[in-house]
């Protein structure tokens, strides 16, 4: 899972572009089974939003956590960080906005989707779930299976 909080001031983004960003950053990972990708815009008054000390109307914070997949060399990170940027700017840079993106790769082991232990990457499990868009549990795996 991919999950992303994107920090907001209230108002600067309608519901129309959450859902087009959000889109965006799913299209980003193309790779993976849509629902992994979870996208939270968290909006902030901007009494309770600082950047340097100052409150700001301008500013959007994107915090990552990649789960699903972890980077195996620095090529790769910039590599996705140079993708990624490309879904942003439509909604950062080419609104004249400030931004800033952190992502941290996580412990695929200690994560689980509905009690579940994801699938191994790019495994036949996998491709199912990401057919079906969902979690499929391991015994509705072998129906799947059988009826291909």
């Amino acid at each position: 899972m991919p999950l992303h909080r994107i920090f907001v001031p209230t108002g600067l983004y309608t519901p129309e572009d959450k859902a087009a960003l959000a889109q965006a950053i799913t299209d980003v990972y193309a790779s993976l089974p849509p629902f992994y990708v979870v996208v939270l815009f968290i909006d902030l008054e901007s009494s309770s939003f600082f950047v340097g000390g100052k409150t700001t109307e301008r500013m959007v914070r994107i915090s990552v956590e990649h789960i699903a997949r972890n980077f195996k060399d620095d090529a790769l990170k910039r590599k996705f960080m140079d993708r990624y940027e490309t879904a942003l700017a439509p909604f950062t840079k080419a609104r004249g906005l400030d931004w800033e993106v952190q992502i941290t790769d996580c412990d695929r082991l200690l994560w689980n989707m509905n009690g579940m232990a994801p699938p191994d990457e790019n495994s036949e499990e996998e491709r199912i779930w990401k057919r079906e868009n969902r979690a499929v549990p391991p015994e509705e795996i072998q129906e799947l299976k059988a009826r291909a």
